[in-house]
C-alpha cells in the first residue's frame, strides 16, 4: 500500500465514509478509492494527489490533537453530567472557571482545578434543565489563559413513550398523502380545510390520528412535486392554503368576485375532477387569489396594531432571518426559468449573505412579504386543523434530505456538501439501486454548528404534531452517498453523529410529549433496532414484507411490540393493486422491468405471495380458504383486522387501501419523465367517505384499537 493510498483510506476513515457495507443479498461492497477521493472532495478535503492527501490527514489529525473541547457534549437528565477536557494542548495543572449559560439566559458557575496533564473531566453543575446550553471554560496554567466554549445539549433519556403517552392502549389512526383528497369544494388539490374534515371524520370512527405526507414546502411545477424532495424543510407548502378560509377572504370584495366568476370556477371545476394533481395550474389558480387577500392583509393589519397584525409580528419574529431567507429565495426562484435550480443568478445573489440581496429584498418588499404572510397563514390553518377530536393528532412525516438547488441549501451553503446527492444501494426490489437527488448535510459542519438546522428542523414538523414520522431513520445514523456522475451502485455510506442527533430528537419531541416513529425499512445495520429501542423511538412495519424466509406471512402475534404497523406506505402499490400485479404492469410499461421474461418471473412471485397471504388471513379466520383474492373491501376488512390483533401500539390504515385505489401514488426509482408519481387522486370524495359502506367495511374490526371503545 502505498503512503497516498494509506493517507487516503485513513482520511476516509476520519471523515465517516465507510469502507464497506452489507448489502441486501449479504454480500460484502467494498468502497473503491474512486469513491472515497471523490466523496473526501465533495466534504471539502483536497485528495487531488497523494501529497495532498497526506497534508489533509496531517492538518486533520492536528486539529484534533489541538481541540482541547469537542464542538458539542451530550448529557442525560438521568445520569447528570461531565464534560471531557483534553489537557494535552494546556500542560500542567492548573485552575478552571466553568459557566454554564442556560437556554433562559440563567448563568450556573462553578470553579475547580486540574491535578494532572492529559484527558479530565469536568463536572456539570447538578439540575440543568433539558435544552440547550452555551459552556464557557476559562482554564488557567503556568502556560496561560484559555477561553473555550462548547455546545451542551442536556437530554431526557428517552423520546416520550407510548406507554405514558397512550395510556398503554393500542390505537389505529389513517394515513393520507394529502394532495390526493378531493372534495366537492376543493381546487384541484387537498388542503388543509379537507384535512381538518378528514380528521374529523377518522376520530368519529374511533382513531386516535392522522397520519400525513410531508407539507414541505416545493416548487410546484413539472418534476419538482415530490413531497420526499422539498426547497426547504424549515417551511410548509403553499399549496395546501385553502384561501377561502383565509380571514381576509370574507372582506376582499375583488378576491371574492374573482372566485365567484364563471372563468375561475370554470377552472376550479376542471381541476377539481382531473384524475390527477395538475400542479402548476392549482398554483396559478390559488396565487391569483392570494396575491389579493394579502393586499387586504396589509391594508387591514400591516401596521401591526390589530390582533392579527400583532399575531403576525410575532410569527416573524419567531422565525427571524431563516424566514425571510425561504421568502427571498421564493422570490428570485420565482425570476428563472431554471428546472430544478438558479442558473443565471449572479454571484451577488448566490446566497443571504451575497452583497446583492439586501437591495433585491428592498426592491421586492411586497412580494417578499407576500411569502412570509403564506407561510403565517399556512400555521394558522394548520392549527385550526389540528383541532379536531383525535386524540394523538397529527402524526407529520419528515423527508430525508432537501432538494440541491433548494432554498435550504441556498440559506446555509457551509451545511450542504456539493458533488454527492442522496439515495439507495440497489437491493431485492430495485436491483439498480435509487439516486434520490437529494443534497447530503454536511456532518461534521452540521456538528461544528451546534445542530441549529436540525433543532430548526424539528421544531417545523413537530409544531401541530402529536407524533412524527421520521422517513428513513437510518439516515440519523448513516447515509448512503453517490458521487458525481456515477450510478447508486457505485455509492458509499457516510457516517453520521446519530448519539448527538438523537438527543436533539429527544429534546424536541419531549418539549411537544410527541411519539417518535422511524422508518426502518430496507437495508439497515445491526443494531439499529437496539439503538432506536434505547431511544424510546418506535419502529416500522410492513404486512408486504413481514415474511419468513419460506415466505410465509408472519402470524399477527409474531409482529413487534414497538412498531407502527401498516399494510404498505406511500413507496408501494395499494393492496387492491398488489393482488393483481398492477405495480408490475406499471413497471413494465415504463422500461423499469428490462423484459417481458422478467415480469413474467416477478409476477409468478407475487401470485405465490398473494397465496401466502390468502393463507395467513384464512388460518387466522378471517377469509375462507381459496387462492382467488376477494373484492378489495373485503380483501382490506380482513387485512386490517389482521393487523389490529398484533402487538403493535400503532396501526395505520391507508386510506388508498380504505377507498379501494389500484394505483401507486409513487413508482420508486422511476422518474417523474416516465410515471405521473405523486399526483394520483383518490376516487372518492371526503363527502363520500362517511357513507361509503366499502369504506366502512374496509377498515375491518377495530373495536380492540379504538378510542372510543
Amino acid at each position: 500500500m502505498t503512503r497516498g493510498h494509506a493517507a487516503l483510506s485513513a482520511l476516509a476513515e476520519r471523515a465517516g465514509i465507510l469502507s464497506q457495507y452489507v448489502d441486501a443479498h449479504g454480500r460484502v461492497r467494498r468502497t473503491s478509492e474512486a469513491v472515497r477521493s471523490a466523496l473526501l472532495a465533495a466534504l471539502g478535503l483536497d485528495v487531488s494527489t497523494a501529497r495532498a492527501a497526506r497534508a489533509s490527514l496531517a492538518e486533520w489529525d492536528q486539529r484534533e490533537a489541538s481541540a482541547v473541547l469537542a464542538p458539542v457534549s451530550v448529557v442525560t437528565t438521568r445520569r447528570g453530567g461531565r464534560i471531557p477536557v483534553n489537557r494535552g494542548p494546556l500542560g500542567g495543572a492548573g485552575r478552571y472557571v466553568l459557566e454554564v449559560v442556560a437556554e433562559s439566559g440563567a448563568v450556573h458557575r462553578r470553579e475547580g482545578r486540574f491535578e494532572r496533564d492529559g484527558r479530565s473531566q469536568v463536572a456539570l453543575p447538578r439540575d440543568l434543565p433539558v435544552g440547550y446550553h452555551a459552556v464557557r471554560l476559562r482554564i488557567a496554567t503556568r502556560g496561560g489563559e484559555r477561553q473555550l466554549e462548547q455546545a451542551l445539549i442536556v437530554t431526557p433519556p428517552q423520546c416520550p413513550t407510548v406507554a405514558r403517552r397512550l395510556r398503554q392502549r393500542r390505537v389505529f389512526g389513517v394515513s393520507v398523502q394529502l394532495y390526493t383528497t378531493r372534495s366537492s369544494r376543493d381546487w384541484g388539490v387537498g388542503d388543509l380545510t379537507d384535512l381538518h374534515r378528514l380528521a374529523r371524520w377518522a376520530a368519529s370512527r374511533g382513531a386516535a390520528f392522522v397520519g400525513l405526507n410531508p407539507l414541505h414546502a416545493l416548487r410546484n411545477v413539472d418534476g419538482a412535486i415530490s413531497p420526499y424532495c422539498p426547497v426547504s424543510r424549515l417551511f410548509d407548502n403553499p399549496l395546501y392554503l385553502d384561501p377561502a378560509a383565509v380571514p381576509e377572504f370574507a372582506s376582499c370584495s375583488a378576491a371574492r368576485q374573482l372566485v365567484a366568476g364563471a372563468a375561475h370556477r370554470a377552472a376550479r371545476e376542471r381541476l377539481r375532477d382531473s384524475d390527477r394533481v395538475r400542479y402548476r395550474e392549482v398554483t396559478e389558480l390559488k396565487w391569483a387569489v392570494l396575491r389579493l387577500l394579502h393586499q387586504e392583509f396589509r391594508s387591514r393589519h400591516g401596521d401591526g396594531a390589530t390582533t392579527r397584525g400583532r399575531a403576525y409580528r410575532r410569527f416573524l419574529a419567531m422565525h427571524g432571518s431563516a424566514l425571510i431567507d425561504f421568502a427571498t429565495f421564493v422570490v428570485l426562484h420565482s425570476r428563472s426559468d431554471s428546472g430544478d435550480g438558479l442558473p443565471g443568478v449572479p454571484p451577488a445573489l448566490a446566497s443571504p449573505t451575497a452583497p446583492g440581496v439586501p437591495a433585491f429584498r428592498v426592491s421586492h418588499a411586497e412580494e417578499i412579504d407576500l411569502q412570509c404572510f403564506l407561510q403565517f397563514e399556512l400555521d394558522r390553518q394548520l392549527r385550526t386543523a389540528a383541532r379536531n377530536g383525535l386524540p394523538l393528532g397529527f402524526v407529520s412525516d419528515l423527508a430525508i434530505g432537501t432538494a440541491p438547488r433548494g432554498s435550504d441549501v441556498w440559506a446555509f451553503p457551509r451545511l450542504f456538501p456539493s458533488g454527492a446527492h442522496l439515495g439507495a444501494p440497489p437491493d431485492l426490489d430495485l436491483p439498480e439501486g435509487q439516486d434520490w437527488g437529494l443534497a447530503p448535510l454536511h456532518p461534521h459542519r452540521l456538528r461544528t454548528d451546534g445542530y441549529r438546522y436540525w433543532i430548526a428542523v424539528l421544531r417545523q414538523a413537530l409544531r401541530h404534531a402529536g407524533a412524527l414520522r421520521i422517513d428513513h431513520v437510518m439516515g440519523l445514523f448513516r447515509q448512503y452517498w453517490i458521487p458525481p456522475g456515477g450510478s447508486p451502485a457505485d455509492g458509499a455510506y457516510v457516517r453520521f453523529p446519530a448519539e448527538e442527533l438523537l438527543a436533539v430528537l429527544a429534546v424536541e419531541s419531549s418539549r411537544r410529549q410527541a411519539l417518535v416513529i422511524g422508518e426502518d425499512l430496507g437495508t439497515v445495520p445491526r443494531g439499529l433496532s437496539t439503538v432506536l429501542r434505547r431511544w424510546g423511538i418506535l419502529s416500522t412495519r410492513l404486512l408486504y414484507f413481514e415474511r419468513e424466509r419460506s415466505g410465509t406471512f408472519r402470524p399477527a402475534r409474531a409482529y413487534s411490540r414497538r412498531a407502527m404497523v401498516a399494510a404498505n406506505t406511500h413507496d408501494q402499490v395499494p393492496l387492491a393493486g398488489y393482488v393483481t400485479g398492477r405495480d408490475l404492469e406499471l413497471r413494465r410499461r415504463v422500461g423499469a422491468i428490462a423484459s417481458d421474461a422478467a415480469h413474467a418471473t416477478l409476477q409468478a412471485r407475487r401470485a405465490r405471495e398473494v397465496r401466502a397471504l390468502l393463507r395467513r388471513l384464512s388460518r387466522a379466520g378471517l377469509l375462507p380458504a381459496g387462492d382467488k383474492p376477494p373484492p378489495p373491501a373485503l380483501l382490506s376488512r380482513a387485512v386490517h383486522t389482521f393487523l389490529a390483533r398484533t402487538p403493535a401500539p400503532l396501526l395505520a390504515l391507508n386510506l388508498d387501501d380504505l377507498t379501494g385505489e389500484t394505483e401507486p401514488v409513487n413508482l420508486p426509482g422511476v422518474g417523474l419523465d416516465r410515471y405521473p408519481s405523486w399526483s394520483r387522486r383518490l376516487r372518492l370524495s371526503l363527502e363520500r367517505l362517511s357513507r361509503d359502506r366499502g369504506v366502512a367495511q374496509a377498515m375491518g374490526d377495530q373495536r380492540g384499537r379504538s378510542w372510543r371503545s
